[in-house]
């Protein structure tokens, strides 16, 4: 007779291999009955008998007790994003430069498969057992769902054979299926409940509820689509062969997935899909092509924050066609003028459409655009809404011009347009409270200096109140006058007071993008920061300086320049200082402890003894430089296990290689033993 122990770890296997049937390979292979009763059986064994109770048994899908809050969670390997095509040409255009970078004019060997309309996930498993599941966030952080995707089907909470690596990172969609997702909403209806827009939205929604047990309840799915991290274990060289592999595994992959040879079976294939997409059970809105050969990958690398290995092409956005009653025009926080569309609300792709960007004067002489005209409506990329076109057939007498405004639409100023830039903007300011409301409550975001509370509609009454002219004065702020704005109270200023405090204590990387100079981002600032080390060595660059700086190039370089050349930009960095933020002072060696000073070292492959941000700050300790990238600068380029390109680039140009041994001499050598 078998033992408690044995027959829950049975029951285990047959539940597993019932989920593995029913969720992943659609075929189920016994009735839902037996399952209930299966299942029924390990949860009296395990109540029974509670230290035998294991993360991976199917009884802990059934979703944990609520969280307050989701965690946050740092992506080892970074959750990129892709560059859209949006046609054929766009298409060519991506595979020509993948022929010209990898100097070949044979045709590329593509990984094609749908691309899910849902949001993307990392799965960490140890050892064949999942442990943690997180969002892509913003690429480089996301949040700790690891409760919620315990309790999809299609996800295994243990790995199927003995093959995996001992650490595996796997990525894909989550989605819900179209027939899931019209249950739910007739489900809200029946109900009285708000209901979902579409399936992208309830799976959004539904994926990042605190209470686990709620998610649990919503019909998602999982398919997975590429490699994370990955220890212990080669994998195969063709990212086909790593899906295969991960259907081995126990994942779902898509059916529709395919390899190809070259562009024009690429467009074949997106041709063939696009004419199937209303007959599949979940929404796509394109196709993601993937260079197959994974050296080839490695190889061709990433541009910012994209590879350039991949990329998606969009399927034609849905149109409709409405009304267009007036237009009108916004200031931005960096002063572009930029006319909106205000239109007869209409239906498009899943939301309901009521204004939409024109972007600049060129673009409405281009439609040709008229007030009163009859216009179809586009959401590019399935995500922005377009005036894609005029109807002219509907055009009548009653249509009238745009005309652009000669002043600020705000404040009055002057309007400027500089030759060659399609961008009109206001020379207001810090005058023009537009721009006033914009920096402000760009300055208080989330990943600038995370001001909690000081929210949109505060900022804008902080300033029609005349409480807030500058950056510096928001610390400055009294408790009786920010609590007697409209919907504010004692408590709910304080709150803000005291993030305002708190926010004081910050990071260089922070703050440079806090300050809202035009086309640095958060990844921008952060490279700015590497380079630079000091908001004072920063702000004394000159244009050649800053063009060394990874992913900054010309016109970056100008604004980043221009606007620490501009005297009121230092004043107001110098105020914030003066009011309190602060962030840690680079750590920097006295002079004898340099060595390295004036040397510049670019780090790439894997080393065994540390990770690549351990080296660089070793190297950083003995005063060098490191780089992103190799040039004829480097001084040398230390290369661990699977170097690539930046190895190939370095011995071309005559650049010292050092390997791992080489670099832990060198440290060695200057006094840092491992």
């Amino acid at each position: 007779m078998p033992s408690i122990q044995d027959e829950i770890q049975q029951l285990r296997e047959q539940l597993h291999t019932a989920n593995y049937q029913y969720y992943v390979c659609d075929d189920p292979s016994i009735p839902d009955a037996e399952y209930d009763r299966l299942f029924k059986r390990l949860q009296i064994l395990e109540n029974q008998h509670p230290e035998l109770l294991t993360a991976d048994s199917p009884t802990q899908r059934v979703g944990a007790p609520a969280l307050s809050a989701f965690s946050s969670v740092q992506h080892e390997m970074p959750m990129l994003s892709l560059d859209n095509a949006f046609s054929e040409q766009d298409m060519q255009d991506f595979v020509k430069r993948i022929q010209e970078r990898l100097n070949s004019s044979a045709e590329i060997e593509f990984a094609c498969e749908p691309k899910l309309d849902g949001l993307a996930v990392s799965l960490l498993y140890r050892d064949g057992i999942l442990v943690r599941g997180a969002t892509r966030g913003d690429g480089s952080s996301g949040e700790d769902i690891t409760l919620n995707v315990r309790t999809i089907g299609s996800i295994p909470l243990r790995l199927q054979g003995d093959d995996f690596p001992p650490v595996l990172e796997v990525r894909g969609e989550v989605y819900m299926p179209r027939k899931g997702f019209e249950v739910l909403n007739q489900r809200a209806r029946d109900n009285g409940e708000k209901t979902f827009v579409n399936p992208r939205n309830a799976a959004a929604g539904s994926l990042r509820q605190l209470d686990s047990a709620i998610t649990a309840k919503r019909p998602l799915e999982f398919c997975c689509y590429s490699l994370g991290i990955v220890e212990g274990r080669e994998m195969p060289g063709k990212h086909s062969d790593i899906l295969a592999c991960f259907a081995r595994w126990g994942f779902k992959t898509n059916a529709e997935s395919a390899v190809v040879q070259g562009v024009n079976a690429c467009l074949d294939y997106y041709q063939k899909l696009g004419e199937k997409r209303d007959a599949l059970a979940y929404d796509i809105d394109g196709v993601v092509f993937k260079v197959n050969d994974i050296q080839l990958q490695k190889r061709l690398g990433f541009i910012s924050r994209a590879p350039r290995w991949a990329i998606a092409h969009k399927f034609p956005a849905q149109e409709e066609m409405t009304l267009l009653e007036d237009v009108e025009f916004q200031v931005g926080r960096t002063g572009a003028i930029t006319p909106v569309a205000r239109l007869q609300p209409v239906f498009v792709g899943g939301v309901t459409v009521s204004n939409a960007t024109l972007h600049n004067m060129d673009e409405i002489k281009r439609l040709d655009l008229k007030i009163g005209d009859t216009v179809i409506i586009r959401r590019a990329g399935d995500v922005i809404p377009q005036v894609a076109r005029v109807v002219l057939e509907k055009r009548n007498l009653l249509c009238h011009d745009i005309i652009f405004p000669a002043v600020c639409p705000v404040c009055g100023s002057q309007i400027e347009k500089i030759e060659g830039e399609a961008v009109a903007r206001c020379t207001g300011g810090l005058f023009c409270g537009a721009q006033r409301k914009e920096a402000i409550k760009h300055f208080a975001s989330r990943k600038a200096m995370d001001v909690d509370g000081l929210g949109d509609k505060i900022v804008d009454q902080l300033v029609d109140a005349g409480l807030v002219d500058t950056l510096d004065d928001l610390y400055f702020l009294e408790l009786d006058k920010l609590a007697a704005l409209e919907r504010m109270g004692v408590k709910s200023a304080q709150n803000i007071l005291d993030a305002l405090e708190n926010s004081k204590n910050t990071s260089l990387e922070r703050f440079i993008y806090a300050l809202g100079i035009r086309e640095v981002g958060v990844a921008t600032a952060s490279n700015l920061v590497n380079h630079f080390a000091s908001l004072e060595a920063l702000m004394g660059a000159s244009l050649e300086q800053l063009l060394e700086v990874d992913d900054v190039g010309p016109v970056v370089a100008e604004h980043v320049a221009h606007f620490f050349a501009e005297a009121h930009n230092r004043s107001v960095i110098e105020a914030l200082l003066a009011a309190g933020i602060h962030w840690p002072a680079p750590k920097t060696p006295a002079e004898g402890e340099q060595p390295l000073a004036g040397l510049t070292y670019v780090i790439t492959g894997t080393l065994a003894s540390m990770g690549r941000d351990q080296a660089g700050d070793y190297l950083k300790g003995l005063g060098a430089k490191v780089a992103g990238s190799v040039s004829a600068k480097t001084s040398a380029l230390v290369a661990g296990e699977k170097a690539g390109s930046k190895l190939t680039k370095a011995q071309s140009l005559g650049v010292p290689v050092l390997d791992e041994g080489a670099f832990l001499a060198l440290l060695a050598e200057h006094g840092i033993t491992l």
